[in-house]
């Protein structure tokens, strides 16, 4: 628990430094390439004080990530970063029994669906991942839990089921997500 608040802590002085703005017609990559270039240097007063440590530095860039995607597509952050951790811990290079990639734990398909082209890129791949989220919340009608349950198993269980699926790997997945959420 103690890493997740460090995580939205940062996120948090990273919003107020960055002020980051959604801007629906801007390309992602390039956007967020933009923002990193104009706050990466050294010598800036607002350069990140972990420079030093690179596992941290980059935790912080796909944080940064995560941060700009949501509020691009009008997620909220605390649960897109929610996701993000426990599909991933955050590590861009995670690679599922079953073949998800990335941060946000894409399948090739969905991956393709969404317009990915290289779900190993972590600024892809959260992009993707955070859109599908939104898709996910508008089908749901805003049920979070509903939305959740759906990342995981896939809009159809959820239908199914009319909630939850009585998969336990699901919902032990609902019950992490939801416990970070909402901490």
């Amino acid at each position: 628990m103690q890493g997740i608040n460090q995580i939205l802590q940062r996120m948090s002085t990273i919003q107020q430094r960055f002020q980051i703005s959604p801007r629906a017609n801007g390309d992602f990559s390039k956007i967020l390439a933009n923002e990193q270039a104009n706050h990466s240097n050294p010598s800036s007063s607002s350069a990140p004080s972990n420079v030093g440590t690179e596992k941290n530095f980059a935790t912080n860039d796909i944080s940064k990530m995560i941060q700009f995607a949501a509020q691009k597509y009008g997620v909220d952050p605390k649960l897109a970063m929610a996701v993000a951790k426990v599909e991933s811990n955050l590590q861009p290079d995670a690679v599922s029994e079953v073949g998800a990639e990335g941060v946000m734990q894409l399948m090739p398909e969905t991956a393709q669906g969404l317009g990915v082209r290289n779900n190993k890129d972590p600024r892809e791949n959260i992009d993707g991942g955070i859109r599908y989220l939104k898709q996910l919340m508008a089908s749901f009608g805003g049920d979070v839990t509903k939305t959740v349950a759906a990342y995981n198993a896939g809009p159809q269980a959820v239908e199914r089921y009319n909630g939850t699926p009585p998969y336990s790997e699901t919902q032990a997945y609902v019950t992490k997500v939801m416990a970070l959420y909402k901490s």
